[in-house]
């Protein structure tokens, strides 16, 4: 796909720049301004805007920002070549391209409500011990599992959420009321 030839061209790129945990620093950083700003996604997606305006508009966040030279230089690449409307998918293949070439393996967990910084650490620190490798924890919020978590390393899941847990006690509830019955 063409996300992934893109993420690890900017991967080859940064290691050659020496600069690799500084460009995955910056994609941080651009990944959570698209997901705070309707006006910053419109203008990434909009094939209505010139390249002048779009390539302007991007030099002035990665100045602002303090992005390094190879992340503003990526940038600018993709206002060129029209894929700048492919970011965000290019951010997520650069994550995982990154995350696999480190060896990591990835955790998707969903939780009821955001965890802080501390809780995040702290869950990756044992998530790591519990599988024995390192881990990319990708957290998501979904208010509808009420607390605890759902964990999904590969193709395994452990769901340990409030909602399961209420779901398995009705159908036991509902197992005796049955039983009751027939006696």
């Amino acid at each position: 796909m063409v996300c992934g030839r893109y993420a690890k061209a900017l991967i080859r790129q940064a290691e050659s720049d020496k600069k690799l945990e500084a460009v995955e620093q910056d994609l941080k950083d651009l990944k959570a301004m698209i997901g705070e700003s309707e006006d910053l996604k419109a203008a990434i997606r909009s094939p209505l805007l010139s390249e002048n305006t779009v390539l302007g508009a991007m030099d002035a966040i990665a100045d602002k920002a303090k992005f390094q030279t190879t992340t503003k230089n990526f940038l600018s690449t993709l206002v060129k070549n029209g894929r700048l409307s492919l970011l965000e998918k290019i951010i997520v293949a650069f994550e995982a391209a990154l995350s696999e070439k480190r060896g990591e393996k990835k955790v998707d967990v969903k939780v009821a409500q955001d965890l802080s910084a501390a809780q995040k650490k702290e869950l990756e620190a044992a998530l790591s011990k519990a599988i024995g490798a390192d881990v990319s924890v990708n957290v998501s919020v979904e208010p509808a599992i009420l607390g605890g978590m759902i964990v999904t390393v590969g193709s395994k899941m452990i769901d340990n959420s409030v909602a399961r847990k209420l779901e398995r006690l009705r159908q036991t509830l509902g197992a005796q009321a049955n039983d009751s019955k027939a006696a």
